[in-house]
């Protein structure tokens, strides 16, 4: 029984302890809105006894095959199924995804995790593939991100010529190539000793294709960042873990979701805006002309305030 899988639960989600090929049948077709998956690479690593990172490829693709057919089962009509692996896999399930899914993007994640490896090009990113269930997604809110500055002096890294006065005062378009995300090394936010996804990344995959109140899923929960962020998006998640000590990091993790919310806070402050706080005054600093560009009234300043749902309701207010 699905129940008896229990780790721990909160209002809003609950974690099963247990393998996502023996749990994920026990779950009602067509019943959640979002699936977002992070399995295991194949690359030998260690993820607890009962992982088996170094099968064969054939082997591999056909456990992936498995867990993709269930999850599109689970997914409702209109619908968002996001992958995350290596391009080397995804090149291979998309194909396999797009026989029952509509494909809508390849998304190309700048994280360079691994060293160079002799005689091949530099490993320099990860492939998100995104997948609607139907003809089209029945939720697409990309947020806008801020221009791209110098981190010294607050520069514009692209000229923008003639167009400055054009520019959308929340931001530029997000684009299939997310360079904004960077591992995360520092104390303060990992968790574990394996990799972990940052918080950037689910908070603005839920944005894409989720509202609040939707259901998300996640089949290998790790350090559970799919589900922190659902939590404080107050979006309704289930997740699946097969290790134990990855349940228990998970429950810890949100043992002290104040602090994630404060990270997710920083995080919201500098989306929906044409420039961040930070590079707002480094270019007053600088010297740097803003006039020609519109940036709401110039209200922003690195003293931004509000609550964590304030923030994400300005924010969608803005959009429209």
């Amino acid at each position: 029984m699905l129940k008896d899988k229990i780790f721990f639960q909160t209002e809003l989600g609950v974690l099963y302890n247990g393998d996502c090929l023996e749990l994920l049948p026990q779950i009602d077709s067509e019943s959640v809105d979002l699936v977002f998956a992070d399995p295991p690479f194949n690359l030998g690593k260690n993820y607890g006894s009962r992982v088996n990172d170094s099968l064969q490829d054939e082997e591999y693709l056909k456990w992936c095959f498995s867990w993709i057919d269930e999850l599109v089962r689970i997914l409702k009509p209109g619908g968002s199924f996001f992958l995350y692996n290596l391009p080397k896999w995804n090149i291979h399930l998309a194909h396999y995804m797009s026989k029952q899914l509509t494909f809508r993007h390849w998304i190309a994640v700048d994280i360079k995790f691994s060293l160079p490896i002799p005689g091949r090009l530099y490993p320099s990113h990860y492939s998100l593939l995104y997948f609607v269930k139907g003809k089209r997604p029945k939720t697409f809110n990309p947020p806008r991100l801020p221009i791209e500055t110098c981190s010294f002096c607050g520069k514009e890294l692209k000229d923008y010529g003639g167009y400055k006065n054009k520019m959308n005062p929340n931001g530029v378009n997000l684009t299939d190539v997310w360079r904004d995300l960077s591992p995360v090394r520092h104390r303060k936010y990992k968790n574990r000793a394996s990799n972990e996804l940052p918080l950037k990344m689910l908070d603005r995959i839920l944005d894409i294709a989720t509202v609040e109140g939707d259901v998300v899923l996640d089949p290998f929960g790790g350090s559970g960042t799919t589900y922190i962020a659902a939590e404080l998006k107050k979006r309704h998640w289930i997740g699946l873990e097969i290790d134990k000590e990855s349940c228990e990091v998970i429950q810890q993790r949100f043992q002290q979701i104040k602090k994630e919310e404060e990270h997710l806070l920083a995080i919201r402050r500098e989306i929906n805006t044409l420039f961040t706080p930070e590079a707002l005054e480094l270019r007053k600093k600088f010297g740097h002309d803003n006039s020609k560009y519109r940036i709401n009234g110039e209200k922003q300043s690195t003293e931004t305030t509000g609550t964590l749902f304030e923030l994400i309701e300005n924010n969608s207010q803005n959009e429209k």
